[in-house]
């Protein structure tokens, strides 16, 4: 007999996380502050879909970003730029944020007069997708030179957001990549995600973008 026990401490560390996210919902509810959790692989247009986003709604929505990162606050910095509310995370090694990291990157950001926050995890495909940060509705860019593919390869990911943006449409000429394929991929994971091809370089696709965002938040204050 072998002397020693086996702990599952993975299920231990995912229930006391999802506790905590569900805290996390609960406590932005009352200050009806909505939280989106932007995920991606990096180089996949994050912080430049940011801008256009910030620039579509500044004027009518009260904005704060909390960007991850497992160093540097070149993010940050950029975004900063557009008059945004925004806070620096470093993950010390991290791969991803979970519910814990998150709550400490809303009180250090401070949601007081917020309506809408974003969270720019870190980018990968796999860990992130892993974790539920407390946010009412996750989202990922998948940009057009990554492959029509990746559904295929990372489904957890595609599985879990309510909302897909297909970045850099306008390189499509350059790239293989099916636009159609990619969708039907997706659906077969998530029927009910929505699909949003954009272009965060030219602007195309961010004002129906704004729009999922503005209708969005506008549910989470009434419900």
């Amino acid at each position: 007999m072998d002397n020693f026990r086996v702990l599952e401490i993975k299920q231990s560390v995912f229930e006391d996380n999802n506790k905590q996210a569900d805290l996390i919902r609960e406590e932005l509810k009352k200050e009806k502050t909505f939280l989106l959790n932007l995920m991606s692989s990096p180089g996949s247009g994050k912080t430049t879909t940011l801008l256009k986003t910030i620039a579509a709604l500044k004027d009518e929505i009260n904005i704060g970003i909390m960007e991850a990162d497992i160093d540097s606050d070149v993010d940050a910095h950029t975004i900063s730029k557009t008059g945004a509310k925004v806070i620096q995370l470093h993950t010390g090694g991290m791969c991803h944020l979970d519910a814990d990291m998150t709550k400490q990157g809303l009180d250090g950001l401070g949601t007081d007069g917020l309506d809408f926050v974003v969270l720019e995890n870190v980018g990968n495909l796999v860990c992130p997708a892993e974790f539920d940060t407390g946010a009412s509705k996750n989202a990922m860019i998948l940009s057009v030179p990554e492959g029509d593919d990746k559904p295929l390869k990372y489904p957890l990911m595609f599985s879990i957001v309510d909302v897909l943006l297909i970045n850099k449409i306008d390189a499509m000429d350059y790239f293989d990549f099916d636009l159609e394929a990619c969708k039907e991929r997706v659906k077969k994971l998530n029927p009910n995600i929505k699909v949003i091809p954009i272009s965060a370089k030219t602007g195309e696709g961010i004002d129906e973008w704004a729009n999922w965002i503005r209708t969005e938040v506008k549910k989470w204050n009434e419900n």
